[in-house]
């Protein structure tokens, strides 16, 4: 199989990480046979340093050519007095846009050998396995206006949370349709009790379950979500809300695996290429001292092979790599715990990389003694 990817480091430990997810693919080409071709682009604070905008056109271009997009992550402080308009995440709600990437995919899984790194009980994450299907082009960071003002003569500001129907039903028909494969389960959340907006998301959420019978629907008030997440994370099979309440609970989720550095996520279009990512920022502190986490970037990896390419027998080789190389006791810094040893960036991303090619030296044994 041959395949383009636009590679887009952005920031930060996001050029780091991409390094990392680029190495594992190209294991996966080595050990499969397949071919892929990488091309760069700018976007963030970086774009915004070389080029004068967050999200040049050029990235745009290169992204819509390509068959999948793989993003690091953008950002700083650097970049923090600039104008709204010049701000690093400027590119990021840009390029979803561009791409119409509509929806947001954070699967949260259990490592039975990170229990430790958690601040939770192990009793409570045992057997985690959710995924939250997050609203990606909509709601308050998109809706106009949303602008500083003056009220009766004071400083005042305006957001705009807007949603059309049509968008609140595709993000939970997608829902529906990830729960009809799963456990069949899928918790809506909304506020319903205050705002508009949620009272027609919970409406179309009925409409839609309706087509879906086999499926059983939740409605859930976000601050108890939030709370539920921490109380008895088990109970969710498919999370589905809206853009900014899913930014808030699929961060809040990450303490369930002790990292942030541990979440993919990918985010899907109805046209265009899908885009693939760590939840985590650029993490400016960190940056260039060869310590970040590079697995949430490898696990985004394994989701776009699966995803964009349906080499599922490939993405499970990823995802078992991972696995293998925690359970072998490997850890950077921040999956750590107790433990005094822990592995560089480059180092971790060595011991994955080096996990899928003896997975295919121990199939080629097999297969000679078969």
């Amino acid at each position: 199989m041959r395949r383009k990817i636009t590679v887009l480091p952005g920031d930060g430990i996001g050029k780091e990480v991409t390094r990392g997810a680029i190495e594992i693919l190209e294991a996966v080409a080595e050990r499969y046979g397949h071919e892929f071709e990488f091309q760069y682009g700018e976007i963030g604070g970086t774009a915004i340093d070389n080029s004068g905008t967050p999200l040049p056109d050029e990235t745009i271009e290169l992204c819509k050519s390509s068959d999948a997009v793989l993003l690091g992550a953008v950002g700083g402080p650097k970049w923090d007095n600039q104008p709204s308009h010049l701000r690093p995440e400027r590119g990021l709600l840009a390029i979803r846009k561009q791409l119409n990437l509509y929806a947001n995919l954070r699967p949260i899984s259990y490592f039975s050998s990170l229990a430790e790194s958690s601040p939770l009980r192990k009793e409570i994450i045992e057997e985690v396995d959710f995924v939250i299907v997050r609203e990606l082009t909509g709601g308050l960071y998109f809706g106009k206006p949303s602008e500083r003002t003056t009220h009766e003569g004071k400083e005042a500001v305006v957001d705009t949370l807007f949603y059309q129907k049509d968008e609140i039903k595709r993000i939970i028909e997608l829902a529906f349709e990830l729960a009809s494969k799963r456990k069949k389960r899928v918790t809506s959340v909304d506020k319903a009790n205050v705002l508009e907006s949620s009272r027609l998301w919970r409406e179309t959420a009925e409409e839609v379950a309706a087509h879906y019978p086999e499926v059983e629907l939740e409605h859930m008030l976000v601050d108890n979500a939030a709370m539920q997440l921490i109380r008895n994370p088990r109970q969710f099979d498919v999370m589905v809300t809206e853009n900014m309440f899913g930014d808030i609970l699929s961060d809040e989720a990450s303490v369930l695996t002790g990292s942030l550095g541990m979440l993919p996520s990918a985010s899907l279009s109805t046209e265009g290429p899908n885009l693939f990512e760590p939840i985590h920022g650029s993490a400016p502190d960190i940056a260039g001292k060869n310590i970040a986490n590079p697995i949430a970037m490898i696990l985004s990896a394994a989701s776009m092979l699966r995803l964009s390419f349906g080499l599922e027998e490939e993405a499970e080789a990823v995802e078992k790599a991972v696995k293998d190389t925690l359970d072998s006791g490997a850890r950077t810094g921040d999956i750590a715990g107790g433990q005094t040893s822990t592995l560089t960036t480059k180092e971790m991303i060595a011991e994955i990389k080096g996990a899928i090619l003896d997975q295919a030296a121990i199939s080629h044994i097999m297969g000679a003694y078969a």
